[in-house]
């Protein structure tokens, strides 16, 4: 599975509507001569600009990782490496914020006893060049003191033996925005009938497929508007970081050629305590392991091979369709 860069990857997360006829219901003001325009609007400056990232090595490990339960990073491909992830776009205020993560075997049907993950916790300020990252924390998953012989002993998972691990944690981190989300007082979806609630979604992400299949610019502006302004208020965005964002969506949406995949072989999961849902693939291709069931497969253009597009579906209060954060 490609790996995107990491604006990208937010990016990426595009929006749909699920009252599709004749125009698109949602942000109908939105078109693709405007959307940078539009977004801009709502960006603020401050004297501090804090971007928090999470470093995290992994061993003998596959995992997810939720911020305030929003999907924010997976890592399906490498068992044993490290890296950065941002977090701004999941931090919606100053304040105590939830991380929730799950470990995965990788090669093996259970954890072994050398599973770890860690994860830290880093700032820096992107107004103030001249100053270094701050770190806050640490978080690494639970071992047990295992004695091996004699005086040696070695640190080994707590879980190993399970075919997986998941725990959460909390940190505190100070923005100095408020993001209102769409989807804040939408309904709780987990208590709807199940069986009614997957056939709409499915009927749901069919419509999304025939919209990007055709590549009419100004519906993906207003599917894109609502996710790519959250993630550019939390970057503190310049207008020209906004135009180029938008212009390498583009670039993947428009001038790519691509075959969207049927919905197939998935899950249905819930974000952002039963407000948010989304299909997932069940995990039976590994190359698709742990995305969301919308598949493109790129065959020219920003490159080749399998590509997800990251939905998450809400209904308002009061109302009985579908829209898209």
């Amino acid at each position: 599975m490609k790996k995107m860069l990491l604006i990208l990857a937010v990016i990426i997360s595009l929006t749909a509507c699920s009252q599709v006829k004749d125009e698109m219901a949602q942000n109908k003001n939105i078109n693709a001569n405007n959307i940078v325009e539009e977004i801009t609007k709502h960006i603020k400056h401050y004297p501090s600009e804090k971007q928090y990232t999470f470093t995290y090595n992994n061993q003998r490990c596959y995992f997810e990782i939720l911020v305030n339960d929003m999907p924010s990073f997976k890592e399906y491909e490498e068992d044993q490496t490290g890296s950065a992830f941002p977090i701004n776009d999941a931090i919606f205020t100053t304040g105590k914020q939830k991380i929730s993560f799950k470990i995965y075997p990788a090669g093996s049907e259970v954890l072994p006893e050398n599973t770890d993950l860690k994860l830290t916790l880093s700032s820096y300020d992107q107004k103030d060049k001249n100053a270094g990252d701050i770190t806050y924390m640490e978080y690494r998953i639970p071992k047990n003191e295992k004695k091996v012989t004699g005086n040696y002993t070695k640190n080994t998972f707590s879980a190993a033996g399970k075919a997986f691990y998941e725990g959460s944690f909390d940190i505190n981190v100070e923005v100095p925005y408020t993001s209102q989300l769409p989807f804040e007082k939408a309904q709780d979806l987990r208590i709807m009938d199940k069986k009614k609630l997957e056939e709409k979604l499915v009927n749901e992400y069919n419509k999304v497929r025939d919209i990007y299949q055709g590549k009419d610019k100004d519906k993906v502006a207003r599917l894109l508007f609502d996710k790519l302004k959250n993630q550019m208020v939390a970057e503190y965005a310049s207008p020209e970081k906004v135009k180029a964002a938008w212009n390498e969506a583009g670039e993947i949406l428009f001038k790519s050629d691509f075959e969207m995949l049927p919905v197939e072989k998935y899950q249905m999961r819930f974000f952002a305590d039963g407000r948010l849902v989304a299909l997932y693939t069940d995990g039976s291709d590994p190359k698709t392991r742990g995305d969301n069931a919308l598949i493109c497969n790129m065959k020219s253009g920003f490159g080749k091979g399998l590509f997800e597009l990251k939905h998450l579906f809400y209904i308002p209060q009061g109302e009985t369709e579908f829209r898209i954060y």
